[in-house]
């Protein structure tokens, strides 16, 4: 399997729902190692160094952080049909990057307020709702979460805009589905689909019902369980595929083949060192040794991402 998808997830992750989603809307067979929902993550920081959101793509001993590079590496292995229709191409991923950064955490407010976490937690008991809690709450930095009438208004003002998008066509940004859509959909799925006693806000925009069951119907493509052993033992097997000769893209002052520290802007900034081996006009290339995973190339996308020299 060293040249299979290997998704890092688990079941409940709104952001892996994105990706599932396109990798069945792309019809790409994929691995699934299931991982925890919170801290530690042991098997993901060997991959990764550091950088614990949810999902990680590997394939063989490169590891591909954060969804926005993710679904650019799945329209490279198998481009039709594609995320970025060529009329809507800008379009397509700026609405995407606002349903991520401002949909999403949006929704998650209201989904996770107290009637929506007392359902998600039913059957996993108190202290697991509490250390879910202080775990988001540090990714969060410990930034507050928007209160649950806040995050009402807000998600309902979203929604309305969302669905005068689809007034006049099936999709956000056409006739076709694009990234803007599996980017919109993960936020309202976890709604409807976890914390369904909640979905009636979805009630006074029927757009948003009827797209929402387009979008279902992709489903979630062919998967084989890969545990995270073998997942593993797979990167340490193998070797990071040639970097392509972009322009190195320079901005920091620091050259390649120097150690780097990467990290997200916001939500989740623990940080990844390795050695910077690309830095191009859309990602960054970190290259790392780990005792169980091997030499291994880690990569992030530019956008949302923070590089500096290691200390």
């Amino acid at each position: 399997m060293k040249h299979t998808p290997l998704l890092h997830h688990y079941p409940v992750s709104p952001f892996a729902e994105k990706v599932r989603r396109i990798l069945g809307f792309k019809a790409i067979e994929w691995g699934s190692v299931i991982i925890p929902m919170i801290m530690p993550k042991p098997d993901v920081v060997a991959l990764t160094g550091g950088h614990r959101r949810t999902p990680v793509l590997q394939i063989g001993a490169d590891i591909y952080c954060d969804t926005a590079l993710i679904s650019d590496v799945l329209e490279h292995l198998e481009p039709s049909p594609t995320l970025y229709p060529d009329h809507v191409k800008g379009q397509t991923r700026i609405l995407a990057q606002w349903a991520d950064t401002l949909l999403f955490p949006v929704a998650m407010a209201y989904n996770f307020q107290p009637k929506g976490a007392e359902h998600v937690f039913a059957q996993m008991g108190a202290e697991a709702a509490k250390a879910f809690g202080a775990d988001r709450a540090a990714m969060r930095g410990g930034q507050p979460r928007m209160s649950p009438p806040e995050a009402t208004i807000t998600y309902q003002s979203y929604l309305r805009r969302l669905a005068s998008m689809l007034e006049h066509s099936p999709y956000l940004c056409g006739e076709t589905p694009s990234l803007a859509d599996f980017s919109a959909y993960h936020p309202i799925w976890f709604t409807f689909n976890n914390v369904p006693h909640l979905s009636h806000i979805c009630d006074a925009t029927p757009q948003i019902k009827a797209w929402y069951e387009r979008m279902s119907q992709w489903g979630c493509g062919k998967s084989t369980d890969v545990s995270s052993t073998k997942a593993l033992e797979i990167s340490k097997n193998a070797t990071p595929a040639p970097l392509k000769s972009e322009i190195f893209e320079d901005v920091h002052g620091i050259p390649l083949g120097e150690r780097v520290v990467l990290q997200a802007e916001s939500f989740g900034i623990e940080p990844t060192e390795g050695v910077l081996v690309a830095a191009t006009k859309t990602r960054f290339t970190l290259e790392r040794t780990d005792p169980r995973a091997g030499t291994v190339h880690v990569h992030f996308p530019r956008v949302g991402f923070v590089l500096k020299a290691a200390a």
